[in-house]
């Protein structure tokens, strides 16, 4: 805590696990069945109730995280060394780093303004560049779902792959449809602070149960059905724990409450910071988002900056954080091509002049108005 006065100022995290009684239980069946290891009767279950909360005749494969469903899904798109996969380009590293583990390159698509999200637009540019693209890969950006009518009709068109990385938008919809449900092959994560979390851990969706067939393959080292251990593949040790799993099933069930206290969260800083110069981060009518995190970005030029919004915010002990780096602006990926539709890059506008607020679903009224309070007095 932060002495203020004679005060200790309450320390505002940006958003931390939520955890309840029911966890425990499935954890403790676990251990009183000696199950603790990966696999098991609470990763089917959290598989098997996922996809019922989702709707949608799918195939889901628990993992150790969501970077490693994703990869599981690029080696389901077939993506080979040399291969060009187009993806989003606001986004965290481990969106596209599953490409490189793959000996494939990455072609970075810019963001358009109303959902920050992929621009269907720039992504036609880039099949136009790059026809021989047979896979994409969809983000959709702290909650908020993309256009997905428009990137998959684009997919479409040229035939391509669309995983869709659905790890900061569980609970989110799309008219009606939950995200996640779109892609060929979707991905989500329970890090821990996502809206539920298993302390880790992620989840690979497919269409097809031979799909989910190879990735459970893939994901347990590749073993043959020998007595012996027989390899004829390269594979991951990827599966969840037995114990993890419990922990997921506990938080599904107050996954809506969540989303809705998110949702909350936002509507607090939408109404409290009108009147200053941050505008919330967008989303269309015909979505509902899980307000994972609120985020605001100022006006180009604006003399204050968010970094020194970020930096006044932590003396007070409010935790506040830039928003992701464009891939097309780190240098890991100096070397790949970027394509946008833009005069100006959207991503690194949003980057430059956004910031992600406090959403901990924790957080009192008093906490919020704090930050409200404390960030209208910098501006």
């Amino acid at each position: 805590m932060k002495v203020v006065g004679i005060f200790m100022a309450k320390h505002i995290p940006l958003a931390t696990p939520t955890t309840y009684s029911e966890e425990m239980k499935f954890i403790k069946e676990a251990f009183d069945r000696n199950w603790v290891a990966p696999l098991g009767f609470n990763c089917d279950a959290f598989e098997q109730e996922l996809c019922g909360y989702l709707g949608q005749e799918q195939y889901a494969l628990a993992t150790c995280s969501g970077t490693a469903a994703l990869h599981l899904a690029v080696k389901l798109a077939g993506v080979k060394s040399g291969d060009v996969v187009l993806c989003s380009d606001l986004t965290f590293a481990a969106t596209v780093n599953p490409v490189t583990y793959e000996g494939g390159i990455q072609v970075f698509v810019d963001s358009e303004p109303e959902t920050w999200n992929m621009d269907p637009v720039a992504l036609e540019r880039a099949f136009e560049k790059y026809p021989q693209a047979r896979v994409v890969i969809l983000v959709h950006l702290y909650g908020v779902p993309a256009k997905l009518d428009e990137i998959q009709e684009v997919c479409r068109r040229h035939n391509a792959i669309l995983i869709e990385d659905a790890a900061e938008a569980l609970g989110a919809t799309y008219r009606g449809r939950h995200c996640g449900t779109f892609g060929q092959y979707s991905v989500v994560s329970f890090n821990g602070n996502k809206i539920i979390t298993t302390s880790g851990g992620g989840m690979l969706f497919a269409r097809s149960e031979a799909d989910r067939k190879k990735a459970l393959y893939w994901s347990t080292q590749a073993k043959e059905p020998e007595m012996w251990y027989e390899h004829l593949d390269i594979g991951y040790n990827y599966r969840m724990s037995n114990v993890v799993a419990g922990i997921g099933r506990g938080q599904l069930l107050h996954l809506q409450e969540h989303r809705d206290k998110k949702e909350v969260i936002y509507r607090a800083y939408e109404q409290g910071l009108k009147d200053t110069p941050l505008t919330m981060n967008p989303y269309p009518e015909d979505t509902e988002p899980n307000f994972w995190l609120s985020c605001a970005t100022l006006p180009e030029g604006y003399p204050v900056k968010p970094v020194e919004l970020i930096t006044r915010l932590k003396e007070s002990d409010i935790e506040a954080r830039c928003i992701w780096k464009p891939m097309h602006m780190q240098p890991v990926f100096a070397g790949n091509d970027f394509i946008t539709a833009a005069d100006t890059p959207v991503s690194s506008r949003i980057f430059h002049n956004g910031l992600c607020l406090p959403s901990d679903i924790k957080m009192t009224r008093e906490d919020q108005q704090r930050v409200i309070d404390t960030i209208k007095s910098l501006l």
